[in-house]
Order: C-alpha cells, then structure tokens, then sequence
C-alpha cells in the first residue's frame, strides 16, 4: 500500500527551521475503484484530499482521520518538507500554550538562567496598548509570588497593579499631596543594615549608600532644570551633601536640609567656588540654589522635600509605590516621582541582602520611558540610581509600548544607551505591532519573516464588524537570543479577569 501525506497539516507559514519537529499527518491510500477506466483520467474534477482517478492515484471515497507523527526535520523533510516547529516544554510560571502544538508554556528567567537558556534574568515587553502587556506581567507577578519571590513595583504611574498587589497581601504606598510622602534621601532598609554592620562591611553600604544618594540628587537638579548639571555644581553638591548627612543627627537628612547648607556656605564650598564671600557664592550658585528650591517650593513641593512616611517592610510578598495621583502633573514631577520611587526600592532590595534576609525580586518597570524623556543623561543616572551596589537574585520586567520611546529621548548618546539597556535583556516578549515597530524590534533581536508576519497579524482587527475579539489580545511571542520564537496564547480564570482588568473605567454601568 502506498502513503500520502495530508497537507492540510502543514504549519500556516509552510515552512519549518532546521532542526525542529516536524507533525505530518499520513494517510493510507486507497486502490483505484473496480470502476476506475484503467488509465483514463476522468474530466470531471475531483477534489484532492480523495486522490486522482489514475492506478495508483490514491482514489477514495472516503478519508478517514490521519495519524500525527513525529521527527526531526533532518529525518522526516524528504517525505514531507512543509514541517511544524515544535514548542517547548520550558519551566516557570505557567504562561499559556503554544499557538502551533499546544503544549503547555512556562516562563521564568530565573530558572531558564540555572538552566543555561539564559545569560541574564532581564525581560523587555512591548506591544500596543490593550494588548495585554500588563496581563503577562501580572501573571508572572502571581506566579513567581508562588514560587517565593517579592514583588516590587516602584513607581505604578497609572495605580494599575495596587489591587493585584493587595490581593497577594502585599503593601501599597500611595505617594502624593495629602498622602504618603518619600524622601529621596533616604536610604530604607539600608540604614538598619549598616547599624548592624562592621568594617569593611560598614565602609562598603555608606559608599552605597552615599553614591545612590549623590547620583539621585544630581538626577532630581537634571530633571527640574531639564539640562546637564555643572562639574561644579556636582562638586558642591557632593560636599553639600556629605554636610547635611553629619549634621543630621538620625543620618537621614531631606533636600531642604542640603539648601541650607548651600545657603550658609563653610570655607570648603567657599573654596570649590572661589568665592571669596557668601554674597558671591549665593550669586554664583544661584541657579543651583534655585533648582533645590524649586523642589521645596515649585510643582513637586509636599511630596520630596519631607522625610518618608512609607515604610520597606522586606518580608512582605509584594510592595509597591502607588503614584497614580501624579499622573496628570508636569513630566517632571512623574520623572521625579519615578526615579526617587526605583532609588527606594532599589535601597530596600539591597537593604534585605545586607540584613541576610535575601528574597528573590521581581521587580516591574511600567512606563519606563516617560521619566528619562524629561531631561538628557536621566538613561546613565537611572541606571546608576537602580544598579549601584545592587545584588543578584532579581529578575527585572521593562514594559514599554513602543521602541519609538527611545528616540524621544533628548540626545543620540541617551539614545543609544536606551538601545543597548532594552537589546542587553535575556528574554523578549512581543505583542501585536506594526511594521514600524518592528523594524525597530529587529536592529536589536533576529526574527523571521514568519514571526514578523505573526507578530503583525495581532496588531489591528481583520475586520469593522463590531463585538469580535481583537486578534492579538493575550497572544506573545517569546524570543531568547536566536533561537525560534514561543507563541503562546494565554487564556484567564475568572479571578484573573476581574484582578488583571485595565479597561474598567470603560465598563458600561450597569442598572
């Protein structure tokens, strides 16, 4: 008996990588009928999938379910070239199954690194709005909450992840006149680390300390200013700084405390500035003295200029920084809010380290790009603000809409660095988009012509018929280096549905 392959059972592109599996779906063939007429071929046309009315043509009447076998496409391409790649079985929070084998797809960096799938724990996540970025993140959040993480999420600009974060037990900090304030001097669990601490060990967390501090301070004068900061004013800020600290008696100083300093200059910032009085070092600091003010007095005044009243509490499964209340004011105050909110969370994952109460973080940077816009070199102090002194053990999730975010950014130089921190990530999770983005998506990770072409095709609607779902929502292409993409389909609990749900104030009210 001869054999047949059902093409219906090719993949949607047609085409398989080297080296995956592929699924062909073989048919026993039938004879020819007794009627058949030999080798006269019928005019009348017949449809495929029953064979050709020949000897030997595969005729039959009926076609009965194929079987699906498996191989490699080194063993199985010269029967069947149109073969389907294979997913696979990763481990990690269970994410959904994939588009084409409908095997279960996990993810978790942290494992895929112990693994070797990885070389870092660092995941960027870009997609149109309404596709479900959020929801990705949130599942992983619960997951990996599961597994015995900590959640942080500093600086939640749209207060998208408070209910989440409250349903795990965690603690949200609402930030914003009226409500909680956050000194961003202030070094959180830190400083209960270094009165614990001795020699060498105690030498090292002030320098952390200190050098978060100074590079946070140099960060808020950068955003206020929207321009670069002096090299003397970073030298007066250094000394100012290092004043405000021994003269406080709790070591915890604001940046009031810093202007007053700056306002009554000793001898050594009279000698940075070569200013022989303090009537001429207050006119040549002028603009630095009025840039700290406007951070007491201006649009930011109520929020940074206070000692903190949020409280790190390292062994809760989940904390976060609500700032919601600042969405609607100027970009500085957001960029402000968000670079002192990752500063202070960053000062609690170091603090738990210190303490020897180390936790595996997840930790979830949402809007990204809004607070380094504001102001050239906030990429660099960002970094240095978040990373500085920082130990291993965190898995760090950047979530953007759009790689045209990096080229809204004030310099080439802030640019490129953007570039290099989103391409430096071990693991990308792609939803729907347009050729513009990816374009953009590909100078910086290798994807096929039928990834791109997956990708593109959950962007926009097929169609204007109304009441149909929109073809990308919870669908993600995983990639990792070079390897072929995870497309995977995740599908929601109930629970999750009302937990992870961003549309809410689109909900028609109901009688």
């Amino acid at each position: 008996m001869t054999a047949t392959v059902d093409p219906t059972s090719a993949s949607p592109n047609g085409v398989a990588p080297p080296g995956s599996v592929a699924g062909a779906r073989l048919r026993p063939a039938a004879a020819p009928s007794a009627d058949d007429p030999g080798t006269h071929y019928r005019s009348r046309p017949v449809p495929r999938s029953w064979g050709w009315t020949t000897p030997g043509g595969g005729r039959a009447a009926n076609v009965e379910g194929g079987v699906l076998y498996q191989g490699t496409t080194q063993q199985v391409c010269g029967l069947f070239p149109f073969a389907v790649s294979s997913g696979a079985a990763t481990p990690g929070v269970p994410i959904g199954r994939h588009m084409h084998t409908a095997e279960p797809i996990g993810l978790d960096p942290s494992e895929w690194l112990r693994e070797g799938l990885v070389s870092n724990t660092g995941m960027w996540i870009q997609g149109q709005p309404g596709i479900g970025k959020s929801t990705i993140v949130k599942r992983l959040m619960v997951g990996l909450v599961s597994f015995g993480f900590s959640a942080v999420v500093p600086g939640d600009v749209k207060g998208e992840y408070t209910a989440l974060v409250d349903h795990l037990g965690g603690r949200v900090w609402r930030i914003g006149r009226g409500l909680h304030s956050l000194n961003p001097l202030d070094a959180g669990p830190l400083r209960s680390a270094l009165a614990q601490s001795s020699g060498q060990e105690r030498a090292r967390l002030e320098e952390t300390i200190r050098a978060r501090r100074l590079s946070l301070l140099e960060a808020l004068v950068v955003i206020v200013r929207r321009s670069e900061i002096a090299v003397t004013e970073r030298r007066l800020l250094d000394v100012a700084l290092d004043l405000a600290v021994s003269a406080d008696p709790t070591g915890e100083p604001t940046i009031p405390d810093v202007v007053r300093v700056l306002t009554n200059p000793p001898a050594e910032l009279l000698s940075i500035a070569a200013c022989e009085t303090e009537t001429m070092f207050r006119r040549d600091a002028r603009d630095l003295l009025n840039t700290l003010g406007l951070l007491c007095a201006g649009a930011i005044r109520g929020i940074f200029d206070r000692r903190s009243s949020v409280e790190a509490d390292i062994d809760t499964p989940a904390l976060s920084l609500d700032i919601s209340a600042l969405d609607d004011d100027d970009d500085e105050v957001v960029a402000a809010a968000m670079l002192s909110s990752w500063a202070w969370a960053a000062a609690v994952i170091d603090g738990s380290a210190a303490l020897g109460r180390r936790r595996n973080i997840f930790r979830v940077q949402d809007e990204l790009w809004r607070a380094l816009r504001v102001a050239p070199g906030l990429v660099e102090r960002s970094d240095r603000v978040t990373r500085l002194g920082r130990h291993r053990g965190e898995i760090s999730a950047q979530v953007t809409h759009s790689l045209d975010d990096l080229e809204a950014l004030p310099t080439e130089a802030d640019r490129a660095k953007a570039r290099g921190m989103a391409s430096r990530n071990g693991v990308m999770v792609l939803g729907g988009m347009a050729d513009k983005e990816l374009d953009g998506i590909r100078r910086i990770a290798p994807l096929t012509a039928q990834e791109s072409g997956m990708v593109r095709s959950w962007a926009a609607p097929p169609t204007w018929v109304s009441g149909t779902a929109h073809p990308g929502r919870g669908k993600y292409l995983i990639k990792s280096g070079e390897r072929m993409g995870l497309p995977v389909a995740m599908s929601l609990v109930p629970t999750e549905r009302q937990l992870y749900d961003t549309d809410q104030a689109w909900r028609r009210a109901t009688p």
